[in-house]
């Protein structure tokens, strides 16, 4: 298979950065081909701007990123980026839980790469998204390392049901385009990673990607499937038993 790991932590020492290693010797180990975006290493520019489309005659800011797209004006780093994703069969991003989301310079390569006509569309432009898209057949997974004992971020929880914080991640980024979206790798409490610790954590990464292929996605429900009103509000009787964003699951 043909797997891109996008990499966002400044510290290449990091837990983060270790397991970004051990993903790609047992990966490349296994026969698979791996390209890694390492953000910081890089140099990645985060904010999306007027800058990333060159000459365009069109109004709104996203107007100009579909003309851009459509045209082939996009900056360059942002036209390989979405070449590496066409190119993938997985996408595999390894970042640190900071406060509550992905570190910015990783929400900028989102905000950048997945541009209008790419990504995304409306009006006449609109393309198939929840389920379907342009990137669909493609498989998500993250890993992610996260300061924060797994209890707080439990059902009761202080800090909130970890499927809840990586859901705008999970179904509004990954899914939304068409991707399957595998369960997260997760690794709590990394305040403190000692070496025993570490050897085991990276078995059980080897052991996951090793299932990279079988692993069953998370099964949201799809725009298309009947199950969401004309206003994209999930119809009466469905979800019963669930809340918040779990209605949003099909089984």
């Amino acid at each position: 298979m043909r797997i891109l790991i996008v990499y966002a932590h400044p510290e290449p020492d990091s837990l983060t950065g270790a397991l970004k290693d051990v993903a790609v010797h047992h990966l490349r180990g296994a026969g698979h081909e791996v390209v890694v975006s390492d953000l910081y290493a890089m140099g990645w520019k985060a904010q999306a701007d007027a800058a990333d489309f060159g000459e365009t005659g069109a109004g709104t800011f996203m107007q100009a990123s579909g003309e851009a797209y459509s045209n082939g004006t996009l900056a360059a780093d942002i036209r390989a980026e979405q070449d590496k994703l066409r190119w993938a069969d997985v996408v595999l991003m390894h970042f640190p839980l900071w406060w509550y989301s992905m570190p910015a310079i990783l929400k900028g390569w989102v905000d950048r790469v997945f541009t209008n006509g790419f990504a995304y569309g409306s009006g006449s432009t609109a393309l198939p998204r929840y389920g379907a898209g342009a990137l669909s057949g493609r498989r998500a997974m993250l890993v992610v390392s996260i300061g924060g004992r797994e209890p707080a971020y439990s059902d009761r929880g202080i800090n909130g049901h970890i499927d809840d914080l990586l859901f705008p991640i999970h179904h509004g980024i990954l899914y939304y385009p068409g991707m399957d979206v595998l369960p997260p790798f997760l690794v709590h409490g990394t305040i403190r990673v000692d070496s025993e610790r570490f050897a085991d954590i990276a078995a059980d990464l080897r052991e996951r990607l090793a299932r990279i292929e079988t692993i069953e996605p998370i099964p949201y429900r799809t725009q298309a499937g009947g199950d969401y009103d004309r206003s994209l509000r999930l119809r009466d009787g469905l979800g019963r038993d669930a809340t918040g964003f779990g209605l949003h699951r099909a089984g």
